[in-house]
């Protein structure tokens, strides 16, 4: 098992670190430090830990002075208190790409990188240095460093965001892609650039105005049922992150259900890369459908009641019958051409996910109206 020290272990990224080892109870013991802890348990720490991550830092002080204690003193310590006590152990530190220019902030991100590198030419110990840009992901704190995580908090708590430059483009990593690299340096393997410092191979960039507007969509989605196309990394991601910041009392939402005397239906996501999925009850003795497509496809599921499913090939007389029921769950497509229609067999309601290739498009339906029944 690895003794593993994490400094910072509750912020944003320390917390998603420890939430992965702490899967792995059996490979990895956490040390867990941050400001509740004290100078004696960080010294003891380090001296039972088999690999630092140095995490913790500071960047919204409420006096300058703390940036030179807060990021570039406290790793100084680190690295001497494991040189002091003989111990090579290797070293990951969290830099910042202000490392490289002319602030406060940045000279003390960049001291505490030469900190490091030096504790590694002195010592052999392996180090591994990481100048990260804009992180996002669940647990970034609002209104703070993120402005990812501010987005996502006053959208979703309907509140305004800020956009000075809506043209700025922003270069974006995701937490879990940086818990990834950290868990592979845990396993011997390390994705380092030329110029010595450890990289996280995917940084997605988007506009001010791009992110603020697909996070919007996120929460107008609980209107529209749309969704962006989650093939694309960046707004999986960002969907989410979007997410974590609801209240726990908004998790659930009600649909916009559509009534009559069959029953009802509602929309449950539709997306231009994947189409549309609905629900419907439909009630005893009763029958949906009667209708063809041309170019659109279907799928119909039973995951309740017993029901019928009827085809008849738009041009032929045959029907084709495929009974299915909540008790024998069966995926039925829906080819073109074929005229189709589900009825309700049984004497309790039937519920049906639907499955459609297409949004369905008023000005372009591709749903023709024929019965089953030549």
């Amino acid at each position: 098992m690895k003794t593993v020290l994490i400094t910072g272990a509750n912020g944003f990224v320390g917390r998603n670190l420890a939430a992965h080892l702490r899967a792995k109870p059996n490979e990895f013991h956490v040390l867990a430090f941050d400001l509740e802890n004290s100078d004696q348990e960080l010294i003891a720490f380090l001296n039972q830990a088999d690999i630092v991550f140095h995490l913790a830092g500071v960047n919204r002080p409420q006096n300058v002075e703390e940036f030179q204690t807060g990021n570039a003193d406290l790793t100084s310590h680190i690295v001497n208190t494991l040189e002091a006590a003989e111990r090579a152990v290797p070293v990951v530190i969290t830099s910042s790409i202000q490392a490289a220019l002319d602030n406060p902030y940045g000279k003390s991100k960049k001291a505490a990188e030469d900190a490091v590198f030096a504790y590694g030419q002195r010592t052999g110990a392996p180090v591994y240095v990481y100048r990260l840009a804009n992180l996002f992901g669940k647990w970034s704190r609002p209104n703070y460093n993120s402005v990812v995580s501010t987005f996502c908090y006053n959208i979703a708590h309907d509140l305004p965001i800020q956009i000075n430059n809506p043209d700025a483009v922003l270069s974006l990593v995701y937490i879990d892609d940086v818990i990834a690299e950290f868990m592979n340096i845990l396993e011997g393997r390390v994705t380092a650039g030329e110029d010595g410092f450890c990289v996280v191979p995917r940084v997605m960039t988007i506009t001010l105005q791009g992110l603020a507007d697909t996070i919007r969509s996120f929460r107008a989605s609980r209107q529209t049922s749309v969704l962006p196309d989650m093939s694309d990394p960046l707004t999986k991601f960002l969907y989410t992150t979007y997410l974590s910041y609801l209240e726990t009392d908004d998790f659930a939402y009600a649909p916009d259900l559509k009534t009559d005397q069959r029953g009802w239906l509602f929309e449950l996501i539709k997306s231009p890369g994947m189409g549309q999925v609905f629900v419907s009850q439909t009630k005893p003795g009763i029958t949906r459908g009667g209708h063809y497509h041309h170019t659109k496809v279907e799928k119909f599921i039973v995951v309740q009641g017993d029901a019928v499913i009827r085809f008849r090939k738009i041009d032929g007389t045959d029907i084709i019958e495929y009974p299915v029921s909540g008790a024998d769950v069966r995926i039925v497509d829906i080819p073109p051409g074929y005229t189709h229609d589900i009825t309700n067999v049984g004497t309790t309601d039937v519920i049906t996910l639907f499955w459609a290739s297409e949004i369905f498009d008023p000005q372009h339906p591709d749903t023709t109206y024929m019965g089953v029944n030549p």
